[in-house]
């Protein structure tokens, strides 16, 4: 899921603080989850904002 979030991010254009300003969460999250260092659940959580604040990007990423 880390690979997910980076490339919508980077797909997107963002930075990671511009991106975790996007989906309304703390940028030290994105970063975390980018290097692999959220558990499941958290990444699960993140995973369903980025698909709720940028799910025309998401899908393309997915698809």
């Amino acid at each position: 899921m880390a690979r997910f979030a980076r490339r919508v991010r980077k797909r997107m254009g963002l930075t990671q603080v511009e991106f975790a300003r996007r989906i309304d969460v703390s940028h030290e999250t994105i970063r975390n989850w980018e290097q692999g260092k959220r558990g499941p659940t958290g990444a699960a959580r993140t995973l369903l904002r980025i698909l709720d604040k940028a799910p025309e990007i998401a899908l393309r990423v997915l698809g």
